[in-house]
């Protein structure tokens, strides 16, 4: 039977060190992500750029009336991915906008725990230097 007395926590050390690992990790992540969706909306920005040069194309055709039923058909096509193209971007900058708070979040946990830690260090160097006097 095992003895209550027997057991033994870690370290302060070694458990700031796994957190800081562990918190570390979620930064990169979190920071991946905004990368992630940075690319994304950059590319679907420069679509919606070349997608809006060829519906402006059109559109001069369309008032010079030099435009067939299926150019007429291609610019419906051309305005339905426009707004494809800005509702995507819509989303990417709330993923943005949530990202970039847990990121605001994870800072603030971090620096609030770190400041506990020093505050609970300094609390236990003042009692070590009142019981040696």
């Amino acid at each position: 039977m095992a003895s209550i007395f027997a057991f033994r926590t870690r370290s302060p050390d070694r458990d700031r060190a796994t957190d800081k690992v562990r918190f570390d990790q979620l930064a990169r992540s979190l920071d991946q992500l905004s990368s992630e969706i940075a690319a994304e909306r950059t590319g679907i920005r420069k679509r919606y750029e070349a997608v809006s040069a060829n519906a402006a194309f059109l559109v001069e055709a369309m008032d010079n009336s030099e435009v067939s039923k299926r150019r007429a058909t291609e610019m419906d096509q051309l305005t339905e991915t426009l707004k494809t193209c800005l509702r995507r971007i819509e989303a990417l900058g709330r993923q943005t906008e949530f990202v970039a708070e847990l990121r605001h979040v994870l800072d603030t946990f971090v620096d609030e725990g770190r400041e506990t830690v020093e505050e609970s260090s300094a609390s236990e160097a003042l009692e070590e230097v009142r019981r040696r006097l």
